[in-house]
């Protein structure tokens, strides 16, 4: 047992965020936290984590139980370099190596004193007994899959979502019996998201998180909690089952109302029929009805409707010709040309920076191109829906922010709904409605921002992220809105799920800087790719092989002909699987030299290992042409 939670509650004031959890937490268990913005889970994650204090119940841990947890904010040392901060810690371990990496850090900005050498000494010694290295390395190899290849970088040179990202490699270095990860793919692109999936399906010991990305929870966790109208539910298995499991809750629960009802119905039509209560049992019975009759159930499910009509939308929609984008000597994209239509869906992937937030930026007019033109439509009214809200005045009532834009907008159907119906529709109950945008939850505040932006009527959406931060609830809801909506929509999404439903078409940004249409979602973006890398790798082994096959024929001895025996015809099923396999491990050694190349001692044990696989991998080679030449006979 990791930890066991008993009856926790929380309030701030009036508002009961959850009350009664119980939770069992044990070794390797990956349970994924899930419910609408506003119901209390980030706060229930810092609450096991030990930042703030319950206000009912206890938990009951393991002796000594370790815990890593990231936070969705994090203050950050911004004077520490990267590995500094990521070495955060109090463990000895962790001092060492936060210890000699800013020694280190001074001695190759030029300080050769005594002390910083005493300091490196020091350190390393410390590392040294405690077989500390690997702890460095596999930081630095979390840190170059995030994203972050400069390790000596302060942490007030990155950007902010490469902080994010540094976070994370932080929450994940540290050695712990508990992990803790509130949000952990947002600012992670899809690939970066594919490898944290791996990582942690195979991380030996317990997680706790919570994400709203669907692929990931059904592939990492092994158990759901999800929060719901003030209680809690707990289910076994990923999220498919849970979506099975919550159904067949669902269904219960209006079985035993209809049931409840039933009883009140036959019960009261006793009560009318004159029966006395002089007995004690005709006593018991009324009293019986009248437990029943005041039991609050509450089956209300909440569901987001937002079919809006949009406005008009003419001929001409946008049409981007040759756009180039480039900025202090990089060039993002080049030379696309692209003419959206009416109701298109685009989903843009790449990886982080490659510009795809430009790109929007650039189609909705905020950005001007390097080179190139971007015509507006006259009838167009572009919603732009950006990966961080528009600056909220936080003395502003929910409702007063939303009517800033409209009182009254018109619903697809042709009705007509007040601010105050549309926010009802959008998970805001009245009492939500007048509180002031400062006391809202980040997830409550993203997505009172999309509901002003959609009360503006626009007929083309520019969503920029739009699944950050938004419970699952919402963003199905969205996307069955993106089905109904009668304009073009072009996003930037790094939630895999979210792209394969709603894209048509997706755009691909490529290393040369040139945009690629491919249609479909991210599934068959993501199939191509591989075919393509396979078809590389392919080519790249006829070559070797063609090259060995000359070399072999000019300098093998004279052999005497006899065709495959028994065992050699296994070997050669198999033998390009070997190959194979050896080519990647030659693949990973020349990446870690690359990365580990100021680090000579490092670098002569990753020469040693490349020298004996480069060996081994031409023996392979000799021993396939050998095989393949005794096949062909």
């Amino acid at each position: 047992m990791v930890l066991t939670v008993e009856d926790l509650g929380k309030s701030y004031g009036e508002k009961i965020l959850f009350s009664h959890v119980n939770l069992n937490v044990n070794d390797n268990d990956k349970i994924g936290i899930v419910g609408i913005n506003g119901t209390g889970k980030s706060t229930f994650l810092k609450t096991v984590a030990g930042k703030l204090t319950a206000d009912t119940g206890n938990m009951v841990t393991m002796r000594n139980l370790r815990i890593s947890f990231l936070e969705q904010s994090k203050e950050f040392e911004v004077d520490n370099t990267v590995l500094m901060e990521v070495f955060k810690g109090d463990t000895p371990l962790m001092q060492a190596l936060r210890a000699y990496e800013s020694a280190l850090s001074r001695s190759e900005a030029g300080d050769e004193s005594p002390e910083v050498q005493q300091a490196l000494v020091q350190a390393s010694a410390k590392i040294d007994s405690v077989n500390g290295w690997s702890m460095e390395s596999e930081a630095k190899t979390i840190l170059n899959h995030l994203g972050i290849h400069d390790f000596a970088a302060k942490v007030s040179t990155l950007s902010a979502g490469q902080q994010k990202r540094m976070a994370l490699a932080t929450a994940l270095i540290q050695p712990c019996d508990l992990l803790i990860l509130d949000e952990p793919t947002n600012h992670l692109d899809s690939e970066t998201i594919g490898w944290l999936e791996d990582y942690l399906a195979h991380w030996k010991g317990a997680l706790l998180m919570v994400t709203h990305d669907r692929y990931f929870l059904d592939r990492v966790t092994t158990g759901i909690l999800e929060f719901d109208k003030g209680f809690t539910y707990t289910y076994e298995g990923n999220y498919s089952q849970f979506l099975e499991q919550k159904a067949a809750r669902i269904e219960r629960e209006e079985a035993g109302e209809r049931k409840r009802q039933n009883f009140l119905r036959n019960e009261l039509a006793w009560i009318r029929r004159g029966a006395q209560a002089r007995s004690t049992k005709q006593k018991a019975r009324i009293q019986r009805y009248e437990q029943v009759r005041d039991q609050k159930v509450n089956l209300e499910r909440q569901q987001v409707e937002i079919g809006l009509a949009g406005s008009r939308l003419g001929r001409k929609i946008i049409e981007l010709n040759h756009v180039t984008y480039a900025w202090e000597g990089k060039t993002y994209f080049k030379d696309f040309t692209y003419t959206v239509l009416r109701n298109d869906r685009i989903g843009i992937l790449g990886g982080n920076g490659s510009g795809k937030s430009t790109l929007l930026n650039i189609i909705a007019g905020r950005l001007e191109p390097t080179a190139g033109t971007v015509d507006i439509g006259q009838t167009v009214k572009i919603g732009y829906f950006a990966q961080t809200n528009a600056e909220m005045d936080g003395r502003l009532r929910a409702k007063e922010y939303i009517q800033e834009a409209a009182h009254y907008i018109t619903m697809a159907d042709g009705s007509k709904l007040s601010a105050g119906q549309l926010m009802e529709r959008f998970l805001f109950p009245p009492e939500l409605q007048w509180t002031e945008i400062s006391r809202l939850s980040g997830g409550e505040k993203r997505r009172l921002y999309l509901l002003r932006i959609l009360m503006e009527s626009p007929n083309v959406l520019l969503l920029d992220e739009p699944t950050n931060d938004l419970d699952l609830d919402t963003m199905a809801v969205l996307e069955n809105f993106i089905e109904d909506f009668t304009g073009a929509i072009i996003f930037v999404s790094h939630d895999r799920f979210f792209t394969d439903r709603m894209a048509k078409k997706v755009f691909v940004f490529d290393e040369q800087g040139y945009v690629q249409e491919i249609m479909g979602g991210y599934s068959e973006y993501k199939e191509r790719a591989e075919a393509a890398a396979a078809a590389k790798l392919q080519e790249q082994r006829q070559e070797t092989r063609a090259a060995k096959e000359s070399t072999s024929i000019n300098t093998a001895p004279k052999r005497e002909r006899k065709g495959l025996t028994f065992g050699e015809k296994k070997e050669y099923a198999e033998i390009e699987a070997v190959i194979a396999s050896k080519e990647s491990e030659l693949k990973v050694v020349e990446m870690q030299m690359a990365q580990y190349a100021t680090d000579y001692e490092q670098i002569r044990e990753l020469t040693e290992e490349q020298q004996r696989l480069s060996g081994e991998l031409e023996k392979l080679m000799d021993r396939w042409a050998y095989l393949e030449e005794k096949a062909q006979e």
